[in-house]
């Protein structure tokens, strides 16, 4: 607001104050959403959503993995209760990304639609009024009509060709008035540019459907054993705001048949020794339980689609068949142990995990090797990814697996609630119990703990199970955003003039933007013109 400005006023000689009008309230929300609905504003928006977007890369995420977040706060006791109260541990759920997410949403709506009702208006509007002097004009062509061609005639071979264009940006829409005629297209490069931001509303409004309505979950699933799509299933499941998992999952069955899993075992010049060639699982599924039953199979760019879920093949493993025995020869576990790949190799990492035992826990950090040999320096490694001499290598601890009852990963042990067993007999006697175990062998627990038997090696399959009930409406809003932008980018703006004076003709043209093309179109018009006007004409007089 500027100040009061004061003037003199000659018949009284004294200074009369000059008072600026003042916005109000009214005014200023006006100025607001002028503010928001800017081109900018959305731009700046877009850059903030995606800058909003790193934090949940960097920080695990407590919809995704409940137990590493929790983790992660107890081992940084300063940063991550802060972190935590800021929202950086559930990111897309967050108030603060949320609100970027609706003023970006708002301001797209507030800016195309506008824009669409004054591109409709300037469709439905007569191209502008023809210059006077058109040489003035960058791309310019004048034809000596012949004689008898009147300017009715001349303008109306101008207008036919205008009208007959076929490339987008070549069909005009013509104007007559008088002795002049004016053309415009290009229309097409404003509507693609409207229609790339209102499918970008659309894929805004297709992810909000996708985030409130749908939910997806993670699962590994051993060999031989099924899964039943229901919440309790589910190794990690996060599902919308407003899904009802016990009755908007579908209760659908997966059995795990075989793990097929084939890697490159020859140094040729196709790929590198040990890469992964093919992963298949080969399933038997189930609409729901006690429904007939069909074989499929599962693949990474082959999914699985079910009714309102899709199964997805994310990963595959090894999973080691072990079997726990107390002192008396009681089994306190047994089953397959699905172990973390950490390498190319699929050196990888597990845990064994026995709350039966007495009088404490018993937990075993585990080491599977496909391919198992013992280098000097490095220790325990895999030479290849496929089980060609498999070996399991376990270290020994008691205690309390789940301290207070919080959660943990099946990947991993927290050693803080544990201590190691030490052992009794043997060269490592007097030290923390460490065991080697090939398919077939069991190993002696110290302390009459029992025994462990390492019975055989299966594989797992790792599945992601998603319902998106957006993704149609996403997918075709990306498309028609991507037509929209080429359009836009490769439709010119073009507007061309038409006079006749005096015997002659002058076809003009004139762009909004760079347009190199712009001098061609004009003398290809001029040329096709006169043609029309004179077909014995061998070579066309332009200046």
């Amino acid at each position: 607001m500027s100040p009061s400005v004061r003037r003199t006023d000659p018949a009284r000689r004294t200074p009369a104050p000059v008072n600026q009008p003042k916005i109000g309230f009214v005014g200023w929300l006006r100025w607001a959403w002028r503010q928001l609905t800017s081109m900018r504003t959305a731009l700046l928006l877009l850059l903030l959503l995606a800058l909003g977007a790193v934090p949940g890369s960097l920080w695990p995420q407590r919809s995704l993995d409940a137990s590493r977040t929790a983790d992660y706060i107890d081992a940084h006791p300063r940063t991550g209760p802060w972190l935590d109260r800021l929202g950086f541990f559930d990111v897309y759920a967050s108030p603060w990304f949320s609100a970027i997410y609706l003023l970006l949403f708002v301001s797209l709506v507030g800016c195309v639609l506008p824009r669409t009702a004054a591109h409709w208006r300037s469709m439905r509007a007569a191209p502008p009024r023809t210059p006077r002097r058109l040489t003035r004009l960058p791309a310019h062509a004048v034809i000596d009509l012949p004689d008898g061609v009147d300017a009715d005639t001349a303008l109306g071979a101008v207008e036919q060709q205008l009208r007959a264009g076929r490339a987008p940006g070549r069909r005009y829409r013509v104007r007559r008035d008088g002795a002049a005629l004016s053309g415009e297209s290009g229309y097409l490069r404003e509507t693609g540019n409207l229609v790339f931001h209102l499918a970008l509303v659309l894929v805004i409004v297709g992810v909000a459907i996708g985030h409130v309505f749908g939910w997806k979950g993670d699962v590994i699933v051993p060999v031989g054993q099924t899964f039943t799509n229901t919440q309790t299933r589910f190794d990690t499941l996060s599902p919308g705001p407003w899904v009802d998992t016990a009755s908007d999952l579908r209760p659908f069955t997966v059995r795990v048949d075989s793990m097929d899993v084939t890697f490159e075992e020859e140094v040729t010049g196709r790929g590198q020794f040990g890469q992964p060639r093919d992963f298949t699982a080969r399933v038997t599924v189930a609409d729901e339980p006690g429904a007939p039953t069909r074989s499929d199979v599962v693949q990474v760019n082959h999914p699985l689609e079910m009714d309102r879920a899709t199964v997805f093949l994310l990963g595959n493993g090894y999973a080691p068949v072990v079997t726990v025995r107390d002192a008396k020869g009681r089994v306190l576990s047994s089953g397959p142990t699905p172990m973390l790949p950490t390498d190319g190799n699929y050196r990888s990492v597990g845990a064994i995990k026995v709350p039966a035992a007495q009088p404490k826990d018993l937990g075993f950090v585990a080491l599977f090797l496909p391919t198992a040999t013992i280098d000097e320096q490095r220790g325990p490694e895999s030479v290849f990814p496929d089980a060609k001499a498999p070996a399991l290598a376990l270290s020994l601890y008691e205690g309390e697996l789940f301290p207070g009852g919080k959660p943990s990963s099946v990947f991993a042990i927290d050693t803080d609630s544990m201590s190691p067993v030490i052992s009794t007999s043997g060269r490592t006697k007097g030290s923390p119990t460490r065991i080697w175990l090939t398919p077939g062998q069991s190993a002696t627990l110290p302390g009459d703990r029992g025994s462990i038997t390492f019975d055989k090696v299966e594989r797992f399959a790792g599945f992601s199970v998603r319902y998106d009930p957006d993704k149609w409406l996403t997918l075709g809003a990306s498309l028609a955003a991507l037509a929209g932008l080429v359009l836009s980018l490769t439709v010119p703006r073009r507007r061309m003039f038409a006079r006749v004076e005096d015997g002659r003709l002058t076809i003009a043209g004139m762009s909004r933007d760079d347009d190199s093309g712009l001098g061609d179109l004009v003398t290809d018009v001029a040329r096709r013109v006169r043609s029309s006007l004179d077909p014995a004409s061998g070579r066309i007089p332009l200046s």
